[in-house]
């Protein structure tokens, strides 16, 4: 099998799996439910956003919404072009990889953007169905992210001679997440550890 099949069936299988999670979720779970899979520091809680990766969002509404959608296609398209340069110019294959990831991750979430408004009604106070016969809660490129991994690793109160925030409530680690955010985030750590040297001499 060559590399660039190897490549496609791996950016496939990860897609594959991000949206049988998020449908799953979807289709199962009410918006704010939640179920621990390891103690309490492990938990999938549904929960959904309307902006970028670890739930932070782009102000404007749905003319903001928009913007980040048509980003989001836009640095998918680069991220793709990227790639098949770095695989011409016989790049090392976990930098190409690493670049698969991101490119994996952008699509994973530009996937419910574009679709999920459509496919999907409301998720508060039900679970959601998929193809309701009303039609979906939102139009095209306005659909939410769905989230759903979140690690509380600690929550508590900061001893008080901390400065700045001693006497205050901390939670580590407070976002919740998805699996295409967390393709994103290992393709990134990846490049950064073990390849910038790459970068530096191209």
């Amino acid at each position: 099998m060559t590399s660039q099949k190897k490549l496609i069936l791996f950016i496939i299988l990860l897609l594959i799996i991000d949206q049988v999670v998020k449908i799953w979720v979807k289709t199962h779970m009410q918006l704010g439910d939640s179920f621990n899979v390891f103690g309490n520091w492990f938990k999938i809680l549904f929960v959904e956003n309307n902006g970028m990766a670890f739930g932070m969002e782009l102000g404007g509404g749905k003319w903001g919404k928009t913007v980040l959608s048509i980003f989001r296609i836009v640095a998918v398209i680069g991220i793709g072009w990227y790639i098949r340069h770095l695989m011409k110019q016989k790049a090392p294959q976990g930098v190409v990889f690493s670049f698969a990831l991101i490119f994996c991750g952008a699509i994973g979430n530009i996937i419910d953007s574009m679709f999920y408004g459509m496919i999907f009604n409301e998720s508060f106070s039900q679970v959601a169905t998929l193809f309701p016969s009303e039609g979906g809660y939102s139009s095209f490129l306005h659909g939410r992210v769905v989230d759903m991994l979140y690690f509380p690793l600690y929550r508590g109160w900061l001893p008080e001679w901390i400065p700045f925030w001693g006497n205050t409530y901390f939670e580590f680690f407070r976002p919740v997440f998805n699996l295409a955010d967390s393709y994103i985030t290992i393709g990134v750590l990846i490049l950064i550890i073990f390849y910038r040297k790459f970068f530096s001499t191209k």
